[in-house]
């Protein structure tokens, strides 16, 4: 396990996410890391994910900037904290509101790169701004408003 990895200190309970849970055999694995004040994640997208043959389907995109800012937001509130990742209470977080815009076609088969800089940082919420670039040229971007995701979403706590 790669301990850079932000999405591989969530709890193993909260680690099934389709985009970004490491538990999910089926999933995109989306792995986020620290690259100085910014998050950065890569992803090679599998042909399966083809809108119009040679271009990344739009949904992915979304999904892709989704997980990489919920992850990016639960990094800045341990980061904020003084917190060691992964160290208890978990501070997870889940997503409150998506924007992406779609700037140019998305080509398939070369890595796209995101990088995410939280722009506000508060106990409950983190605000993540991202930019997703092909072959370096900006493809997508988008906003990420990540909530603290409650206890009663950790099967170790009681339902409420």
């Amino acid at each position: 396990m790669d301990n850079d990895v932000f999405q591989h200190h969530y709890p193993e309970d909260v680690s099934h996410c389709y985009g970004c849970g490491r538990l999910n055999d089926q999933g995109l694995h989306v792995q986020s890391r620290w690259d100085g004040e910014e998050a950065v994640a890569t992803h090679v997208p599998d042909e399966k994910y083809t809108a119009v043959p040679g271009f990344v389907y739009g949904g992915l995109i979304a999904s892709l900037i989704d997980c990489h800012g919920t992850g990016t937001a639960s990094a800045a509130a341990y980061r904020m904290r003084e917190r060691e990742m992964g160290s208890e209470p978990p501070l997870r977080f889940v997503t409150g509101r998506l924007e992406v815009n779609y700037v140019a076609p998305t080509p398939m088969g070369v890595p796209l790169e995101l990088r995410g800089t939280p722009t506000e940082v508060k106990e409950k919420k983190v605000v993540v701004d991202i930019t997703m670039t092909a072959e370096g040229r900006e493809v997508a971007n988008g906003r990420v408003i990540a909530v603290l995701a409650p206890e009663s979403m950790f099967s170790r706590s009681p339902k409420e």
